[in-house]
């Protein structure tokens, strides 16, 4: 495996500059470095550090689920797999089945069966739901003109779904706390978590969506005032439609939210930042840490070779 490591790097590299061409095609390249160039450095910085604050949190929700599954695994091995697995995971789309992948090569290696890892993603993916069907609820409650205006409902629907949103994590808690061992739903069974791990996935993953929706404010920050909460609520509309459609990286659904957001603004450069430090600058470095992380776990693995 060894000598397959540069050809890993080499073709996850091949794949984001194919996905960077795919996002810039359809844009002016005068018009894109120019907006660019006018990105002032410190709120690319801020962009930055709130992407990396939202990696740092989807960590949360792989150490959430190694203890849901009883395992003591120490946290920088969880944060390696969890890190690598959804930066490539997240910009090729149908993050569970490549993410998925991706974390059994790991987990595998630390002594995870199959069912183990099958479970970690399910609880994962519960935790982004969550996360997402949280802050979605906040956003409709917040700003419900301005959902009501993207997806062309009625206000009064709006809110209704609001609470319907908020309703379903603390239907989540309470399931927690009242059951203990297997939840049975029509055909569907799963496992309950500690009351305990369900409540940090209710703060975990809503946390980990707002940071996301605040790097992609800073960055329409330098082309427009757009409040935060207004960023927010496009970004989770426009997320809710990116899942349901697998597009990578959103393509082409956040364009579609912001160009309703801001039909006066260039967002062209705004939006090249955000997939830069959210999507493509993790990919890239996920491709290096697959890379690198397969040469040292084989060379970790093959003194145990030789012991056994």
């Amino acid at each position: 495996m060894k000598r397959f490591a540069p050809l890993i790097v080499c073709v996850l590299l091949a794949i984001a500059g194919y996905l960077l061409y795919r996002a810039l095609g359809q844009y002016d390249f005068a018009e894109v470095a120019q907006s660019v160039r006018d990105m002032p450095a410190w709120r690319l910085g801020l962009a930055a550090l709130f992407a990396a604050g939202s990696y740092v949190a989807l960590t949360g929700f792989d150490t959430l689920a190694v203890r849901y599954l009883g395992k003591d695994l120490a946290y920088p091995k969880i944060a390696l797999a969890s890190f690598t697995s959804l930066s490539i995971g997240h910009t090729l789309g149908m993050a569970a089945v490549s993410s998925g992948a991706l974390r059994y090569r790991f987990y595998s290696r630390w002594g995870f069966s199959t069912e183990d890892v099958a479970k970690l993603v399910l609880f994962c993916g519960m935790t982004v739901g969550l996360g997402l069907i949280t802050l979605g609820g906040v956003a409709l409650l917040i700003n419900p003109k301005l959902a009501a205006e993207l997806t062309r409902l009625s206000q009064p629907l709006v809110i209704a779904l609001g609470l319907g949103c908020l309703a379903l994590p603390a239907l989540y808690l309470l399931a927690a706390v009242r059951v203990t061992g297997t939840l049975t739903l029509w055909r569907w069974s799963f496992e309950m978590p500690d009351w305990k791990i369900a409540a940090l996935q209710l703060v975990v993953g809503p946390v980990n969506f707002a940071l996301v929706a605040a790097s992609l404010h800073q960055a329409l920050l330098a082309i427009a005032d757009v409040p935060y909460v207004t960023a927010a609520t496009g970004y989770v509309i426009a997320n809710f439609g990116a899942l349901v459609s697998h597009v990578p990286g959103g393509l082409g659904v956040i364009e579609s939210i912001l160009i309703f957001l801001l039909p006066s603004a260039n967002i062209l450069g705004a939006l090249l930042v955000f997939r830069f430090v959210y999507y493509l600058a993790p990919l890239m470095l996920g491709g290096l840490t697959l890379a690198l992380s397969e040469l040292v776990l084989r060379r970790q693995a093959q003194p145990a070779a030789a012991g056994d």
